[in-house]
Order: C-alpha cells, then sequence, then structure tokens
C-alpha cells in the first residue's frame, strides 16, 4: 500500500467512527436538543451522495466508508427526529 492509501484509510477511519461517541451518547441519554437537525439532514445526503458516487466508480474504499459513516450519521439523525 502506498502512501496516499495509508493517508486515505486513516482520514476514511477517522471520519467514519468520528461520529460513533455521538451516536452512544444520544443512546443513552436521549438527549439531542443541542443537536442541528438541518445539519444533520444535509450531512447524511452528502453521504449518500458520496456512497452514489462511490458505487458509480466501483471503489470500494469510497463505498464502504460512506455505507458505514451512512449508517452512524442516519441513526444520529433518526434519533434528532424521534427524541429531538
Amino acid at each position: 500500500m502506498i502512501a496516499v492509501d495509508w493517508i486515505g484509510s486513516a482520514a476514511a477511519a477517522l471520519t467514519t467512527t468520528s461520529f460513533i461517541p455521538q451516536a452512544v451518547r444520544i443512546i443513552r441519554t436521549r438527549h439531542t436538543t443541542d443537536i442541528s437537525l438541518g445539519m444533520y439532514a444535509m450531512f447524511t445526503l452528502g453521504v449518500t451522495l458520496w456512497l452514489i458516487y462511490g458505487i458509480q466508480l466501483y471503489s470500494w474504499p469510497i463505498i464502504v466508508a460512506n455505507a458505514v459513516t451512512l449508517l452512524l450519521a442516519g441513526a444520529v439523525l433518526a434519533m434528532k427526529i424521534r427524541f429531538g
């Protein structure tokens, strides 16, 4: 694996897993008042488009990273709608 692939893999891992603490906190507290519905709605739509882009390119790193991110961000968005 070349250096640029390591950088991309690290970036994907960090940005994807960054949603885990927020999702866990919401699951535990059911508190979503301080989360922006608009931001999460736009972000989730953006990640969906990135996933479609990755699928069209047959780029597995883009597909996997964005599929996982979509699940996590989508979960936060759903909890914001449900508990907010």
